[in-house]
């Protein structure tokens, strides 16, 4: 057990580029902690209070912990487990939430949960291992896959990654043989962001690896005063096909 409060169950190197960075982990903590996604984790938490009444919780791909811990304050008999490749991040996650724990562990891999031990599964812009969330789900459980919508943060251009057409279809291709779709909810407002939380929603996320391109890093220096942009997501439920 680290003394953060994490355990790092995980011994094999990733691929550069897999994990988040410490510079990443940071600017993500500070833009969540001004509220910005605070109506995502409103939906989210929304969700699991009028589906789930108690049993784990895990949030694959969990980052800091932000959602994992509104979605456990909505659920108080409910305890939490975050799972990421990131060491940083959960540095952060293990200490947001007082029934929250925390592994380091690559998703992608069998996770070191037991068959049908959770209640929810949490998935916010994070990889989606479709065999280990069927398996590590209760017969009952409920599946919450989170993701951006096409024409979220479209204002910031290629200063991130652009959320194309398809990702619907590829995200039922991905789920569909084990899941079925039960609700979808939209989450979409606009919101004006100071020059310092756009240069955080650049670099909390996989654009932060690519700013040494074309000039990204130049135009974001030049942005200078307040940018309204539209932030939208879809939050979708999904059930165990037995």
């Amino acid at each position: 057990m680290a003394k953060q409060g994490y355990v790092n169950l995980l011994h094999a190197r990733i691929p550069a580029g897999t994990a988040d960075t410490a510079p990443m982990v940071a600017a993500r903590a500070d833009l969540l902690s001004s509220g910005v996604y605070l109506p995502l984790a409103d939906a989210l938490a929304k969700v699991a209070s009028e589906h789930v009444e108690n049993g784990m919780v895990i949030d694959a791909g969990a980052g800091t912990g932000y959602y994992l811990a509104h979605v456990l304050d909505a659920v108080p008999a409910a305890y939490g487990l975050a799972l990421d490749v990131s060491a940083v991040a959960l540095r952060r996650a293990a200490r947001a939430h007082a029934r929250a724990g925390a592994a380091v562990w690559n998703l992608w891999e069998p996770w070191p949960v037991a068959d049908s031990s959770a209640s929810l599964i949490l998935n916010v812009f994070a990889p989606r291992n479709a065999s280990q969330f069927h398996r590590v789900l209760t017969e009952d459980g409920l599946l919450v896959v989170a993701t951006p919508n096409h024409g979220h943060l479209r204002e910031l251009g290629d200063l991130v990654i652009s959320v194309d057409g398809g990702k619907d279809a590829r995200l039922e291709d991905t789920l569909g043989e084990r899941f079925t779709r039960v609700d979808r909810r939209e989450v979409t407002q606009r919101v004006t962001l100071a020059p310092d939380r756009i240069r955080q929603v650049v670099e909390m996320g996989p654009s932060a690896h690519h700013l040494h391109r074309d000039g990204r890093r130049e135009r974001l220096d030049a942005i200078t005063g307040p940018v309204d942009v539209t932030l939208s997501f879809s939050v979708t439920l999904y059930r165990p096909v037995s």
